[in-house]
């Protein structure tokens, strides 16, 4: 709130000043209106340079100031070359800005490789408070999860998203296709979520590259100018990424890891949904949509059963579990019982020992106390 009072009281003072001085030689209510958007102008430009990093800023003004140096000596050889006149002032001043706009977008773009820990002193602290960028890719955007992870504080350093992504969700958006159009829509709304997110940092860079067409490739080449990592849930953008040795964060992944682990030998209690695609298999889901693939559990399709995992396969696609459903454990109990659970069953017992009169069914009932 105060540097929003120090900003309106600056563009106060420098439309005063115009009023009273009158600098554009016209009414004292013009001039006043015209220094009010000068002071406005200077303002919105304080304000774009608050997100810029130092190292940006010393790049900047070290450009520009070798720009105008480099303009001066232009203008000594406009001043031989160019007989004295309007065409000799007009070709200086155009070389002074055009080297000092040269220097200072030049400056600013090659900022970020300058090393200010190494000087020392002030900027020592640099290397300490460097923060590593992470790219956004527009499916991750689109995707949504990516604000609830930065919600809950996992995600640290500048989030960057380039203008070329931007401009292929403001494609997206605009699209005849109403499936299209809500989807970029969503990554609209999920990018304002972003930047309304307290502990985290949105970048939006201006650095394009026109020589490469494609969206993917560009976001490698800005990863690898910013030495940052994208976030992104494609798998082509993620191995052609690897293969080109750019660190990638799939979204994707990480959902499979934070899924519940289960390991070998394990019991589980599933509800056998269907059949399997091999002989006597029973297929079940757990809650978060994980398969699980039971052998020996044909039969029991619409039955919650308990089941020994055997193995588990995980890949970048999800994770499978494979178990084993025993019958014999499953309606044995300890004392010869059978589990109130299950149907009744004929439960034959094949002993070598001394015989022992064991019936050939076992009937399930419920006695009461007498």
């Amino acid at each position: 709130m105060d540097i929003i009072f120090v900003r309106l009281l600056f563009v106060v003072v420098v439309a005063v000043t115009c009023f009273f001085l009158e600098p554009f030689g016209l009414r004292p209510s013009l001039n006043a209106a015209a220094g009010s958007l000068v002071g406005l102008a200077i303002v919105f430009f304080e304000w774009k340079l608050r997100g810029v990093s130092l190292k940006r800023l010393i790049g900047a003004a070290t450009g520009s100031i070798l720009g105008i140096c480099g303009a001066y000596l232009f203008s000594l050889v406009i001043r031989s070359a160019v007989p004295a006149g309007r065409m000799q002032s007009f070709l200086q001043i155009l070389v002074m800005l055009l080297m000092a706009y040269v220097g200072l977008i030049v400056g600013a773009n090659k900022g970020d490789l300058l090393n200010l820990a190494a000087l020392g002193g002030i900027f020592g602290g640099e290397k300490q408070s460097k923060r590593s960028y992470k790219i956004l890719d527009t499916s991750v955007i689109i995707d949504g999860r990516i604000a609830d992870i930065a919600e809950t504080g996992f995600l640290d350093g500048v989030i960057v998203t380039p203008q070329f992504v931007l401009r292929e969700l403001q494609l997206v958006a605009d699209s005849a296709d109403s499936l299209k159009r809500n989807r970029g829509r969503r990554g609209l709304d999920i990018l304002q979520r972003l930047q309304k997110t307290a502990n985290l940092t949105i970048q939006i860079v201006e650095d394009d590259f026109p020589a490469v067409r494609e969206v993917d490739l560009k976001l490698i080449e800005l990863a690898k100018l910013y030495e940052g990592k994208i976030i992104t849930n494609d798998f082509n953008l993620n191995k052609v990424a690897q293969l080109q040795g750019v660190e990638v964060l799939n979204i994707n992944e990480l959902a499979n890891s934070l899924k519940p682990i289960v390991l070998p030998g394990e019991t589980m209690r599933v509800f056998i949904l269907k059949e399997g695609k091999e002989y006597n298999q029973g297929v079940a889901y757990l809650d978060d949509g994980t398969m699980v693939v039971v052998d020996n559990a044909r039969k029991m399709i619409g039955k919650t059963i308990d089941v020994s995992v055997t193995s588990v396969l995980q890949t970048t696609a999800g994770k499978m579990i494979f178990g084993k459903w025993d019958e014999r454990a499953a309606y044995a109990r300890p004392g010869g019982q059978v589990s109130s659970t299950t149907a009744p069953v004929a439960v034959p017992v094949v002993t070598s020992a001394a015989p022992a009169v064991v019936p050939s069914t076992v009937v399930e009932t419920k006695t009461s106390p007498s």
